[in-house]
């Protein structure tokens, strides 16, 4: 059977508007899957909700969608998307509505069940992370246009390939490689060369999206439409593999991959070739996001310029005392920018953050607002702030909880209007975790320098929840004996000094030559709570890869 091309042309919900157009005309496809959906854009679509029930779902895509549908259909090309978020219904209707003002005869299906927020009270929105066998149900019956809920972003892989190549529930190896393709395709570019530690090795300036050459055997060929930006190698597939997840078992609701099995080889120009993946039985619960409000925050940041910066910090923190003493949760950071005999008054000043939340609005706002801005003449020498403090927004709190399958009722509604029910999983298995395997042989005593790490590793981080994941890879054979003795637990908290008093879990991938470390409760409440100065941690691998180890000579 040839290989199934799906291509992916949205990473988040407000990713490059041409990718949809891009990818249709680029090349061959059979699929193009859009992934829309994040923990802060459910808040986002649930806060849209309240304004107007009709609405929950992904406007953009209905607008690429109205450039781009005919030409889908031209090609043969079948959409599959979570676009439809907290209304994966009221998305489907408009695309049919779009389709016949257009003239275009397609058939749209959407899957429903994932919204569970009924059950759970005082959320804004509770949604369950379905599989891929409902998209697979509704393409098999024909359908053009496939959208979903909040399903998990590798099942809008797993159920192209489900339908195309027959697969069942227990084709647990077949399945897993499919959920590795997915989780490589997700994040749009970051696949290409985007958000690389090593982006210099290429022309990232407009990286074009990816696409798997899916095999029937779940083995699969990442790579992107000739002519695009970007680069395609080993070490771009590595990052992205190691991206928001954790340790050897990455579950999901259709099947739990092995990422310890995964092995990566280039096999031609902008083509790594994916092989190798064993999968589990999934585990006999699905996750459920829960999003609710969580209050109101405002911040402000105030200029310190010049001399006595802890002195002047500590004046405006003592003057502000009195409007903070009632308020919930009152954060302060100074931010040391400044520079001795600065060339610029901006690289002479420093800044200090303050971050306040509160279940009452009037406490953040104008209590805040009032008391901040009437220091403009009475405070410290060089008084300014980089925007005036606002009314108070409100923030979210996201956590996750587990529901067994059968609790939730997964249904493909086709484009008749047919119901069909998806059953759960017969078989499941409890996640363990996987005994750590054996190092590598340390490499022989040598001269070291003092280097950043960043030298001789690449890193990519981001957010799950409260958590922070930061996976960390070698290029080269003798790189990884070296990393994989040096970056403990215990010296990764050494190097990122906010994680040592938070528990953090290294695991070990030998055959992508790489670490995983889960910070646990980093991003405290999670992405909408801002509870750090980067929320999501999107940099946090690259500040570890620019912190100073005692490197062998060798490596550098």
């Amino acid at each position: 059977m040839t290989a199934l091309r799906i291509g992916n042309a949205s990473g988040f919900y407000g990713d490059r508007f041409d990718a949809m157009r891009e990818m249709l005309t680029g090349g061959e496809l059979d699929v193009l899957t859009g992934d829309y959906l994040a923990e802060l854009t459910m808040l986002i679509l649930g806060r849209d909700r309240l304004k107007d029930p009709a609405a929950g779902y992904a406007r953009t895509f209905l607008r690429q969608l109205e450039d781009c549908l005919g030409l889908a259909h031209e090609r043969g090309v079948r959409i599959v998307t979570n676009a439809g978020g907290l209304n994966p219904a009221g998305l489907a209707d408009a695309v049919g509505q779009l389709a016949g003002r257009l003239g275009i005869p397609v058939r749209v299906a959407h899957v429903a069940g994932d919204d569970l927020t009924a059950a759970h009270p005082g959320s804004l929105a509770a949604h369950a992370y379905l599989g891929g066998f409902g998209i697979a149900e509704c393409l098999r019956a024909g359908a053009d246009v496939v959208v979903t809920g909040r399903v998990t972003d590798a099942a809008l892989v797993t159920g192209p390939a489900a339908a195309h190549f027959g697969w069942t529930p227990k084709e647990h190896d077949r399945l897993a490689g499919a959920v590795v393709a997915g989780h490589v395709l997700e994040c749009g570019t970051q696949a290409t060369g985007g958000n690389y530690a090593f982006f210099r090795d290429g022309d990232v300036r407009h990286p074009g999206f990816p696409l798997a050459e899916l095999h029937e055997d779940g083995s699969c060929v990442i790579t992107k439409h000739p002519g695009t930006g970007g680069f395609v190698d080993v070490g771009t597939v590595t990052a992205q593999l190691l991206y928001e997840t954790a340790g050897a078992r990455y579950a999901g609701p259709d099947v739990t991959a092995r990422l310890d099995t995964v092995r990566l080889s280039q096999d031609g120009p902008d083509r790594v070739r994916i092989e190798g993946v064993r999968g589990e039985a999934p585990p006999p619960t699905l996750k459920v996001g829960l999003n609710r409000l969580g209050g109101f925050r405002n911040e402000v940041v105030f200029v310190l310029t010049g001399l006595d910066v802890e002195a002047k910090g500590a004046l405006v923190r003592e003057q502000l005392a009195p409007a903070l003493a009632e308020v919930a949760d009152v954060r302060w950071e100074l931010v040391r920018t400044d520079r001795s005999d600065a060339p610029s008054e901006e690289t002479a000043s420093a800044l200090l953050r303050l971050v306040v939340r509160d279940p009452d609005q009037e406490a953040v706002g104008r209590a805040l607002s009032g008391a901040a801005v009437e220091l403009a003449l009475a405070s410290y020498p060089g008084f300014h702030v980089l925007a005036p403090p606002g009314k108070g927004s409100p923030y979210g709190v996201f956590e996750d909880v587990y529901v067994p399958h059968g609790g939730v009722g997964h249904v493909a509604v086709l484009h008749d209007g047919l119901r069909i029910p998806v059953p759960p999983p017969h078989d499941t298995l409890v996640l363990d975790d996987v005994p750590q395997p054996p190092l590598p042989e340390p490499l022989p005593p040598g001269p070291v320098t003092r280097a950043p790490l960043g030298l001789v590793a690449g890193a990519r981080s981001g957010d799950k929840g409260g958590n922070a994941n930061v996976g960390v890879w070698a290029r080269t054979d003798d790189a990884w004996r070296w990393l994989a003795h040096e970056l403990t637990a215990d010296r990764f908290r050494e190097l990122i000094p906010e994680s040592r008093e938070l528990t953090v879990v290294r695991h070990v991938l030998p055959n992508l030559r790489a670490l995983n470390f889960v910070v646990e409760g980093i991003l405290g409440a999670g992405v909408a709570a801002q509870h750090r100065f980067d929320p999501q941690a999107k940099a946090l691998g690259e500040w570890l890869r620019s912190r100073h180890l005692d490197i062998p000579e060798a490596l550098l």
